[in-house]
């Protein structure tokens, strides 16, 4: 499959220096140290904002949004940033050290409102490092072998993903605010390793593109808007899994913190493992169906959780994590293959803001939903259920909305 032919007559053709095989799997690496703190608070929850500060359940699903709050807007000015100076790997580091620095501050002693708002800066510090880390790795291989990095980089930052919840059960099991200190240290490793182990991919281009340019390449393109919906709607119902679902566990099921980061773990780790070869698969084959395909299968998987007992959540959840991976990479090859190697960290950029925004929508969709159903049924298990089978059916809608679109596509521009 073929980029689109946007033409662009201010911008040169990046010449395009491509990493070696140990860069590649440098930024896989990279990748999991900066998202393994994302999910080290998620089994303490409640312990961490709701016990720490007297707040409801709404406010513990909204600690998970606020920084996605500051993701959505800080990505896309990330990626348009990079495009325009270049030098990723100095912004990568430099974006981590402040993320590590936010992780401290949110162990000080603060008012709720100070703690949020740190929050929210650490998620704009955090997603501008990975951006522009993804935007290395889509240029970091031939167009013909791109698979290879997303897929690496996307297995990586999906295990690290995995491997944060039980770590952070374990770390905060008799102290939650421990595994704030883990995820400042672990952020400041990766910030040191950005700038021994990464260096540019693209050098040499004699031009780089304005941000009106940037704008341009990327508005002209409506078909981008539909990758970027299926980033918004794939973090929506991961959103679930990393706030909804935890609280789920803890209230209806009395599961201890250890318990609910191995069921968010058994949910991550297929969904990790399988992205590197499922990339390579979607390299060779219909994006469309594994995109859509996966999709439906994944959406109800999702709107089944909420009625499986605890003690039989295991065999769901490793089948949820696999369809997972079955449309992960799709969408990220298609996004980088629908815009121009000279913007392509802009529109990495544009896939992780679509992606915060649905972050910021799932939390607080399912405390929404679970808070309204459970307070007019009595029963918060009817709660849950209604709020996961809202995340299910988003998924299933855009599948079915979508596969006509992106089949045409595929097919027109088939190589």
């Amino acid at each position: 499959m073929r980029a689109l032919p946007l033409e662009c007559d201010a911008v040169t053709e990046l010449r395009s220096t491509h990493y070696e095989s140990w860069r590649v799997a440098a930024l896989s690496g990279l990748a999991l140290l900066m998202l393994v703190p994302v999910t080290l608070p998620v089994p303490v929850l409640r312990e961490l904002v709701t016990e720490r500060f007297g707040v409801s359940a709404f406010w513990a699903s909204s600690f998970m949004s606020v920084n996605m709050l500051g993701a959505f807007l800080a990505a896309p000015l990330a990626g348009a940033a990079a495009d325009r100076f270049g030098q990723r790997p100095r912004w990568i580091a430099g974006a981590l050290a402040v993320d590590a620095l936010c992780f401290l501050g949110l162990t000080l002693d603060l008012p709720f409102a100070a703690f949020m708002a740190i929050r929210f800066f650490e998620g704009c510090a955090h997603i501008f490092a990975l951006s522009l880390l993804m935007g290395l790795a889509a240029t970091a291989f031939p167009a013909d072998r791109r698979s290879i990095p997303m897929g690496a980089v996307g297995a990586g930052l999906l295990l690290g993903v995995a491997i944060g919840a039980p770590i952070g059960g374990i770390l905060g099991a008799d102290d939650p605010v421990r595994p704030l200190y883990i995820g400042a240290l672990v952020v400041a490793v990766a910030a040191v390793l950005a700038v021994v182990l990464l260096r540019e991919t693209g050098e040499g281009s004699e031009a780089r593109p304005g941000f009106v340019e940037i704008r341009r390449m990327l508005t002209e393109n409506r078909l981008l808007w539909v990758p970027l919906l299926f980033a918004f709607a794939d973090r929506f119902t991961v959103g679930f899994f990393t706030s909804t679902f935890s609280l789920f566990l803890r209230e209806v099921h009395l599961l201890e913190p250890a318990r609910i980061g191995i069921l968010i773990s058994i949910f991550m780790v297929p969904f990790a493992l399988l992205s590197f070869p499922l990339g390579w698969i979607s390299q060779r084959s219909s994006r469309a169906l594994l995109l859509c395909g996966g999709s439906l299968l994944y959406g109800g998987l999702v709107a089944s959780i909420g009625f499986w007992p605890g003690d039989a959540l295991l065999v769901p959840m490793l089948a949820t994590g696999t369809a997972a991976a079955v449309m992960f990479v799709p969408s990220m090859l298609m996004t980088t293959e629908m815009t121009p190697e000279a913007v392509r960290t802009t529109s990495m950029g544009a896939f992780n803001a679509a992606g915060s925004l649905g972050f910021i929508a799932g939390p607080l969709t399912g405390g929404l939903v679970s808070q309204v159903v459970a307070g007019q049924t009595g029963d918060w298990l009817t709660g849950y259920q209604a709020a996961f089978l809202v995340a299910g059916a988003a998924e299933i809608a855009l599948a079915l909305v979508a596969f006509p679109v992106l089949w045409k596509f595929e097919r027109r521009h088939a190589a």
